[in-house]
């Protein structure tokens, strides 16, 4: 059977592809070399943050603001929740890259926000102590979203379109003459129109492009809190803090699970295909950061997961499509910072793989520069 098109990778990204590319019409296999939602990429973890302040690049915004519109429709679509607003906090310096980031994405959008100086932040959440020198962005809009629970939801609704997905089926090369691809695997050779490449760390292999990607490992803690009721969603806001150390951020606790921190970025390289398992010592620089912010957070570690972070060299994603392939698309290197972004992704992708262009603004993303 020739498809109209192949997804491979079935996690944030490449699910909601898949769901928008068949709820479009279009006949769609969607390829996952492990299961449906697994623990060794960049979609698990039980949640992560969401944020429209965005310090990293103004030009995230307006796919923010869509992204907030897809995760609601998803939300009705499949009576699920998926995205727990409980507002954010962006701490650190007050003429620090992340303080006036956000503030400038903020300013330049018309984002509600505030500025927090500590007292203000200690009094109204009383987790929090930061120094003298620091200052607050309060972002109200902010939130968690259950990341398990968004891929699942892509999952189920582009099936309920038509689209055919195999899991256990990893893809073990492609080739395309610019009408057709051809993706082979371990049980045989697919054939389809246009190809989507969402693979995450294993992208280096599968994109044919001299990408400057990098694989790093990224350990991810729960915490035990002592004071329990004051790291709940009700009282405590998803954070994101930056250090003369570097950054780190956390999320409240939710159904069942502790306190959620974990530091961004400064990890190790890794082989996709062999990352060790979480050791306790690597909380170390986490929890000496607690200690002397969140004082109250760390009454033990209650687990640990790794996750990886596939970077590119400025920190901004790869969506674009293929410079020598037209009928190729490439989805990748979110860089640490993409999964609240996925549900935006999938309707990008979707219209790249249609009309070769987005009516929303992805052209600071195209691959393109760097050269």
């Amino acid at each position: 059977m020739a498809y109209d098109v192949v997804v491979v990778g079935l996690g944030g990204a490449g699910s909601a592809a898949a769901y928008h590319l068949a709820r479009r019409g279009l006949q769609v296999l969607g390829l996952e070399r492990f299961g449906p939602l697994h623990a060794r990429g960049s979609s698990h973890g039980h949640t992560r943050i969401i944020r429209q302040a965005y310090f990293e690049h103004p030009d995230y915004v307006p796919l923010l603001l869509r992204a907030y519109e897809l995760w609601g429709e998803l939300e009705r679509l499949t009576g699920a929740e998926l995205l727990r607003v409980c507002g954010g906090l962006m701490v650190g310096p007050s003429a620090g890259r992340l303080v006036c980031g956000a503030l400038s994405s903020a300013r330049r959008y018309g984002l509600p926000h505030e500025l927090l100086s500590p007292s203000e932040v200690r009094a109204r959440f009383p987790a929090f102590r930061l120094a003298e020198d620091e200052q607050a962005l309060y972002e109200p809009r902010a939130g968690i979203l259950l990341c398990e629970a968004c891929v699942r939801a892509h999952q189920e609704l582009a099936r309920w379109h038509g689209a055919e997905l195999r899991f256990h089926t990893p893809v073990l090369e492609w080739d395309s003459d610019g009408t057709k691809v051809c993706v082979r695997t371990g049980s045989g050779t697919e054939e389809a129109t246009n190809l989507v490449l969402a693979a995450g760390a294993w992208m280096r292999e599968l994109a044919r492009w001299a990408l400057p990607l990098s694989v790093e490992r990224q350990v991810v803690f729960w915490f035990r809190p002592r004071r329990s009721e004051w790291f709940v969603p009700e009282t405590f806001p998803v954070f994101v803090w930056e250090t003369a150390e570097g950054f780190f951020y956390g999320i409240p606790a939710v159904a069942g699970r502790g306190f959620k921190a974990a530091r961004h970025h400064g990890g190790e390289a890794a082989d996709p295909d062999r990352v060790p398992p979480p050791q306790l010592e690597e909380a170390r620089w986490l929890r000496a950061q607690l200690a002397r912010r969140l004082p109250e957070a760390d009454g033990g570690v209650q687990d640990a997961r790794t996750c990886l972070y596939t970077n590119t060299p400025d920190e901004h994603f790869v969506l674009d499509r293929h410079p020598e392939f037209s009928n190729v698309v490439v989805c990748s290197a979110c860089s640490g910072h993409g999964f609240k972004f996925t549900s935006v992704v999938g309707e990008v992708v979707a219209d790249l793989v249609q009309h070769g262009t987005s009516r929303l603004p992805v052209v600071f993303l195209s691959a393109r520069r760097f050269g």
